[in-house]
């Protein structure tokens, strides 16, 4: 025990050194920081559990049956951080108090059972918990919570990662890969502090000490996780535009229900023709070159109504803009790969030239599109010629 207590302890104190890191942090992500300082907050309180819980049970025992109910705040918490990353004008607004509901419902439980109970029955309680009728719609509350939450951050991301490959030509990979760690991540904690709930009602003592045990050390390896990728990434990325639809939202609110033969051949010929158009401008201006290029912008430079550029992309050439963009960027790269009088230019000089902004997507999207890498594309031709 005084080993679990140990791990607790320096979890804890990392735990609040990262949030310190968060608030202090000089950055344009300054309430996502915020939200999540936030949450890790809760988290040290709910760890901190396994060190205070006796002498606060002794003294306030209502104050420890109210810090078990903060864990009714987490999850929000974690989604509305999901969401300030993903869209860049979030703000918390009156709707987001039904998020409380969880919280309040179960506090108002243990209102009228528990906080107003005697000395005697609190201790009863306390002894016997697990059993009452409180704790059992309080882990009921808790596993609804999580799964409803978990299926609604998974639902924004892929959402969200959607949009970017519709209307932005730079990685956002970063981000996704971050959020989509911790969402997997606290699944994994998550269902084992599930576990190790259910083994309180079996003869299973030992495996519930074993559980215990590496719920605390993975408690310590995920906060100093947090920390290394708070020191190596502290500003994220761009947030989506909140205007921003997908394809399918507004391409059904424009196509007409039925069309005739002769006006769909009509249209064809104009898509064909809009194709053309598109393709001569990217060759001749190089608008790709700019690493920062959104469909909105593209759209502006050809005097064309952002929503006709992204359905010709997206929908009549059967890409996303992101791929779209990259695929003349690639194209790009490979002839100055192939050129002598840039053959001491190195890969990532050629890279910010086309303009890529990442070397870990360069060389996915070049991999994509020639299956070789560009350090190996380059030396098979040099090789050949």
């Amino acid at each position: 025990m005084d080993f679990l207590k140990t791990i607790a302890i320096i979890s804890v104190f990392i735990l609040f050194l990262l949030i310190l890191f968060l608030l202090t942090l000089k950055s344009n992500k300054k309430f996502p920081n915020q939200l999540f300082a936030g949450y890790l907050f809760l988290t040290a309180l709910d760890v901190s559990g396994v060190f205070i819980a006796e002498p606060v049970i002794s003294l306030l025992p209502n104050l420890e049956i109210f810090r078990w109910t903060l864990i009714l705040l987490n999850i929000p918490l974690f989604y509305l951080y999901v969401l300030s990353l993903c869209y860049e004008d979030f703000q918390l607004k009156r709707k987001h108090l039904f998020h409380l509901i969880p919280f309040v419902i179960i506090n108002l439980i243990l209102a009228s059972g528990i906080y107003w109970a005697d000395g005697i029955e609190k201790k009863y309680f306390f002894k016997h918990h697990h059993q009452t009728f409180e704790m059992i719609t309080f882990q009921y509350l808790i596993e609804i919570q999580y799964l409803i939450y978990t299926i609604a951050t998974f639902t924004v991301l892929k959402r969200t990662r959607s949009i970017y490959l519709e209307n932005q030509s730079y990685s956002s990979n970063l981000v996704f890969k971050w959020l989509f760690q911790l969402t997997v991540l606290f699944m994994v904690v998550h269902y084992f502090a599930t576990l190790k709930n259910m083994l309180r009602y079996t003869d299973e003592h030992q495996l519930l000490t074993v559980i215990n045990g590496f719920l605390e050390i993975m408690a310590l390896l995920v906060t100093s996780w947090f920390v290394l990728k708070a020191l190596k990434y502290p500003e994220f990325f761009r947030g989506v535009d909140p205007q921003l639809q997908l394809i399918n939202d507004f391409k059904n609110e424009t196509e007409p229900k039925t069309r005739s033969e002769a006006k769909q051949n009509i249209d064809n010929s104009n898509i064909n023709l809009q194709i053309e158009l598109l393709n001569i401008y990217m060759a001749e201006k190089k608008p790709y070159l700019d690493p920062a290029l959104t469909v909105q912008s593209l759209a502006a430079q050809m005097n064309m109504p952002t929503r006709e550029l992204s359905i010709l992309i997206n929908s009549n050439m059967k890409q996303h803009f992101f791929d779209f963009v990259n695929t003349y960027r690639i194209e790009n790269a490979m002839e100055l790969l192939k050129k002598h009088s840039k053959k001491d230019s190195t890969v990532l000089e050629i890279l910010y030239q086309v303009g890529f902004n990442s070397k870990s997507s360069f060389n996915t999207a070049f991999k994509k599109h020639t299956t070789l890498t560009p350090t190996e594309y380059r030396n098979t031709y040099y090789k050949k010629n």
